[in-house]
């Protein structure tokens, strides 16, 4: 019953009749893993940087989405930045694994304003089992499968900043792909995604910060949606907030400041969606490590 539930889940978010585009994974605590949606964040703090993340969506559905990405990025020099990002998503059926190199190179546009452009490259492998669904139509060809393809995809992106603010604009997935195409019924299709993403710090008093965050999000062919989150930080140490993605959740998120060089952090997410029947929550965790360089002039301080 739970297998039949996950593929229910599964034709929904794809469409019935026509199974549409795939869409990318979606992050609550996407302030904290930027590198992978936008490859021009790639090298923009001052050292190596190291994330990985964790999302379980829809807490106790088998064959729910499950996403585990790990990225990092260093500058080189004073204008150029490396990264690299590794995205391991499922969903039912469908196993994909995203492997992608950035660069990117800065441009100083004002006094405390610097831009950065961005590219990435790399290959994406996909693998449907559509034996998955086997049980739900019996004899049917097209359902005893194993799809096994690799393609490469590339991305692009622009990141502006300051001490305390950004605004970023991105395109990771560029090229068009389709996995199944039988009798006009495409299965695992790939699309463009765009994220626009802004945040900035407000400094209330000597100890406490207030961070709010925004991200607008969707593909080229489908409506948008976005979230807006709030954090504040206490003594650069430890983190509270509360997020909302539109029409789909609320949540609350914690962080704390580890030691000089790693942060961790947790988000609850609180479905408010129609799947709410089948599953009310969502989980995220991310883990950063920081190596800061040594530099003649000290850099301020980034908390994005």
């Amino acid at each position: 019953m739970r297998k039949l539930l996950a593929m229910g889940i599964f034709l929904v978010l794809s469409g019935t009749s026509v199974l549409h585009a795939q869409q990318d994974p979606q992050y609550t605590q996407y302030m904290y893993n930027q590198n992978v949606i936008n490859p021009a964040y790639a090298g923009t703090r001052d050292g190596l940087t190291l994330t990985t993340l964790y999302r379980q969506q829809w807490s106790g559905v088998t064959g729910a989405p499950e996403t585990l990405t790990f990225s990092g990025s260093t500058p080189i020099g004073d204008r150029v930045g490396v990264g690299l990002s590794v995205i391991s998503d499922q969903i039912g059926p469908v196993k994909e694994k995203n492997f992608y190199g950035d660069f990117s190179y800065k441009l100083q546009v004002g006094k405390k304003t610097t831009l950065a452009l961005g590219i990435k490259a790399g290959v994406t492998f996909h693998d449907v089992n559509l034996n998955f669904v086997n049980t739900t139509q019996p004899g049917d060809p097209l359902f005893s499968e194993q799809l096994n393809e690799q393609y490469l995809n590339l991305g692009a992106g622009a990141f502006l900043y300051g001490d305390n603010w950004y605004t970023g604009f991105s395109v990771p997935n560029m090229l068009n792909s389709t996995h199944l195409d039988e009798d006009g019924l495409t299965f695992g299709s790939e699309t463009q995604h765009y994220f626009l993403t802004g945040g900035y710090v407000f400094d209330i008093n000597e100890n406490i910060k207030l961070k709010p965050h925004a991200m607008i999000k969707g593909a080229f062919d489908s409506p948008m949606s976005f979230d807006l989150n709030t954090n504040v930080l206490f003594n650069n140490k430890f983190e509270v907030g509360v997020s909302y993605r539109y029409e789909d959740s609320f949540s609350g998120l914690v962080g704390m400041q580890l030691t000089d060089n790693v942060k961790v952090g947790y988000a609850y997410d609180r479905v408010v969606s129609d799947i709410q029947v089948a599953a009310n929550s969502s989980h995220e965790i991310f883990l950063t490590y920081d190596l800061n360089f040594p530099r003649k002039v000290m850099q301020s301080p980034r908390f994005f």
